[in-house]
């Protein structure tokens, strides 16, 4: 899955807002949950076994270690009964754990653009059936679905909040329908997950390199947040889980502010204070500036009246990563397959913010993002000594030992 660092310009001019003032789902993800550990990648065990049999037993412990921590399980294709039937036979499999399954539902229809993680469903019917047979699945068994990664942060043939035009315009896609088609089909699936009685739905909130908090609080609206649960962070992305929850808070109290403020900021998500102003997104010192911007602007609200949110906390450890100095690449790609990251805190619902429902391992630690060449066009790494690295999603050998070995907090 691709991830692009967007960073929007502060725009004076104001834009109008479809404004929905539900109250925001409870939270459904109950405090001191256990998750469910998907089965491991083949490939991982192979590592492990190649690591005891070169005398590395420490390491092979490790390793270990990360694969049997809970992680979601990505769900990317199928149809009809078959669909259903993988589903149920996972939730029947963690409730006989006494575990909860994360599913990540990644399917949308020129999801990640078309590029690394190409695929998905090819029409709004198609996608909406797929949806059914993913629910037919769950039924009454409790999970928390993570909704299209990717979903609102790459949006076809959009204008944003601040008259920035998407850059990605697939030739397929209809440029008078295939935003509006988005916002369709992610708000029937909060409504059809949400409908299941056990099923806590989060949708895309990109992360705090990307969007400002006013231009997703705008486009979480417009997809359906306010009958979901909440919204995710910094999925298959490196950023540190402080940054984070600030920005989670943010976003929820703009959500509030354009929602359920005053009548004079209904609509007006582009007012909301972001990173990018008033504070500055490179020194997290002055982050107490919109800090206090909310402070004054919405005060403070229940926690029950805001929107809650989820930590993909799978990779960051280490922070992102930032390349040499005058490496002269035409793109970094930052977010793609970045050396020497770590393991970050472990799955959680102790996350000691009352907006913050849990810290999940949605990224499966130790698969590719794709095959980065950092704008080069050769197909070859130069981050990483000018390797191929994997296809997105298989297993990526040296990545999954850094993984292990950066770890913060150590794995035992």
């Amino acid at each position: 899955m691709k991830i692009h660092l967007r960073v929007p310009a502060i725009a004076a001019a104001l834009v109008a807002a479809v404004v929905v003032t539900a109250a925001p789902a409870s939270a459904n993800i109950a405090d001191g949950t256990t998750f469910y550990t998907r089965k491991p990648d083949h490939s991982a065990l192979e590592q492990i076994a190649q690591l005891k049999a070169s005398g590395q037993k420490t390491l092979a412990r490790q390793f270990k270690t990360m694969i049997e921590t809970p992680q979601a399980v990505w769900v990317t294709g199928g149809s009809g009964r078959k669909l259903t039937q993988d589903i149920k036979a996972t939730v029947r499999r963690a409730a006989g754990k006494k575990t909860v399954p994360v599913f990540v539902a990644y399917n949308v229809p020129f999801r990640d653009c078309s590029q690394y993680s190409a695929g998905g469903a090819t029409s709004v019917a198609e996608y909406k059936a797929w949806v059914d047979a993913f629910a037919a699945g769950i039924g009454k068994h409790e999970v928390a679905i993570v909704l299209e990664p990717d979903g609102l942060g790459i949006i076809p043939w959009y204008t944003s909040i601040n008259g920035a035009s998407e850059w990605c315009k697939p030739a397929e896609a209809d440029p008078a329908t295939a935003a509006a088609e988005r916002f369709t089909m992610l708000n029937y699936a909060v409504d059809r997950f949400g409908a299941l009685p056990r099923t806590s739905v989060y949708l895309d909130g990109t992360h705090s390199s990307w969007l400002g908090a006013g231009d997703v609080a705008d486009r979480l609206v417009k997809a359906g947040v306010q009958r979901a649960d909440g919204f995710f962070l910094n999925v298959s992305n490196f950023e540190t889980t402080e940054r984070q929850l600030k920005f989670g808070n943010w976003i929820s109290k703009c959500i509030w502010y354009g929602t359920a403020g005053p009548d004079w900021a209904r609509g007006h998500f582009d007012w909301c204070a972001s990173q990018y102003y008033p504070a500055s997104p490179n020194d997290f010192s002055t982050w107490a500036l919109t800090d206090a911007w909310y402070a004054d602007n919405v005060g403070s609200v229940p926690a029950d009246q805001l929107a809650h949110f989820v930590v993909d906390t799978s990779r960051n450890g280490q922070g992102p990563w930032t390349p040499p100095a005058g490496n002269g690449w035409p793109d970094p790609q930052v977010w793609c397959n970045p050396p020497d990251r770590g393991l970050g805190l472990r799955p959680t619902t102790a996350t000691g913010d009352p907006l913050a429902d849990a810290f999940l391992w949605i990224k499966t630690p130790g698969q590719s993002d794709g095959q980065c060449d950092r704008g080069t066009g050769t197909g070859h790494d130069p981050a990483r000594g000018g390797i191929a690295d994997p296809a997105a999603g298989a297993w990526f050998p040296q990545q999954a030992l850094e993984l292990v070995r950066f770890a913060n907090p150590p794995l035992s």
